[in-house]
C-alpha cells in the first residue's frame, strides 16, 4: 500500500504545482434541522459548540421528546435570565422584570438514551474506511445539516458526525481521527491540522473512494484558504505536510486491507 500511497500523493503535488484545479461541485448535505439550542443567545450556543457537539437540551426537554440523561453524565451550564414578579408601586399592577441570570444545566444528544429523534433516523452510506473508524474505538453518526460545516471529529466523545453523505467529509474527519491517534491533535481549526486531513481526504478519494478526483477543486480550495492563514502557497502547504499525511494514510489502510477488498471499484 505504500507505493500507491506514494503515486497518488506524487500526483496530486504535480496538480497542486500545475496549477490544474477543476471547478467547485456543490457537496450535498442532510436536511436542516431547528434545534432548540438554535434559539438559544450566541453565547450559549458557543460554550455548548466548544465541546465539538451540536445538539444540547435541558432535562426536561429531553423527557419531552423521550429521551433520558444517562446516569453518570456531567452537564454543560448555560446562562438564563431569572426573571422576578413584583408590584408597581404606583399602579399596584404586577410586573416582570430582568432580576439577573442563574445557570440551567443541559446535556448532549449522546449523554441520553431513549427514543431516536428524526435525524437520527439517516443512514449513511457504506464508505470504505467505515470498519476501521469503530476499530479505533468512534462511532460514526449522521447529524442534521448545518450552514457552517459538514462534519467533525469529536476526541472527547470519541464520534465523527457527518451531516453530509459525501465520502470526501468521512475521510477528513477519519483522518483528523487517524492524527490523533498517531501523535494528538489541539482542538479547533488548527491550520496545518486542517490541511493534513483535506490532503489525506483528497489521496483517499483517489486510493480507495468511489468518487476518485470529483471534488478536487473543493479539497484545493479549502487547503488554499488555511494556506493563506499561513502565508503560504496551496502546493508550498502541502509540502509542509507531506510526511505527516502520508504516515496517515499508511495507518488507515495497512490494517484496513481486508476491508477495502471488498469495495467496488
Amino acid at each position: 500500500m505504500n507505493a500507491k500511497v506514494k503515486a497518488v500523493l506524487d500526483t496530486i503535488l504535480d496538480q497542486f504545482l500545475n496549477g490544474n484545479i477543476p471547478e467547485l461541485v456543490a457537496l450535498s448535505t442532510y436536511p436542516v434541522s431547528i434545534l432548540p439550542m438554535n434559539k438559544w443567545s450566541l453565547l450559549n450556543q458557543l460554550v455548548c459548540y466548544i465541546t465539538g457537539l451540536n445538539d444540547f437540551r435541558g432535562y426536561k426537554q429531553w423527557l419531552e421528546v423521550k429521551r433520558y440523561v444517562k446516569k453518570g453524565e456531567k452537564a454543560t451550564n448555560i446562562l438564563v435570565p431569572w426573571i422576578r414578579k413584583d408590584k408597581d408601586e404606583q399602579t399596584n399592577e404586577e410586573k416582570s422584570f430582568l432580576a439577573g441570570f442563574i445557570t440551567a444545566s443541559v446535556f448532549a444528544v449522546e449523554q441520553t438514551d431513549g427514543e431516536p429523534l428524526d435525524y437520527q433516523k439517516l443512514e449513511l452510506p457504506p464508505f470504505p474506511l467505515m470498519d476501521r473508524a469503530k476499530e479505533l474505538g468512534v462511532n460514526v453518526a449522521a447529524i442534521p445539516g448545518s450552514y457552517d460545516h459538514y462534519g467533525y471529529y469529536s476526541q472527547t466523545k470519541k464520534v465523527i458526525a457527518l451531516a453530509s453523505p459525501e465520502e470526501a467529509v468521512f475521510f477528513h474527519e477519519i483522518c483528523h481521527l487517524a492524527d490523533d491517534k498517531i501523535s494528538g491533535i489541539q482542538a479547533g481549526q488548527d491550520p496545518i491540522q486542517e490541511i493534513t486531513a483535506e490532503l489525506g481526504a483528497l489521496a483517499l478519494c483517489q486510493i480507495v473512494g468511489l468518487d476518485g478526483s470529483k471534488h478536487f477543486g473543493n479539497h484545493y480550495r479549502y487547503i488554499e484558504s488555511y494556506a493563506q492563514k499561513l502565508e503560504l502557497t496551496p502546493y508550498c502547504a502541502v509540502l509542509k505536510v507531506l510526511s505527516r499525511t502520508e504516515k496517515i494514510l499508511n495507518f488507515l489502510l495497512k490494517e484496513a486491507e481486508h476491508e477495502l477488498c471488498s469495495v467496488p471499484q
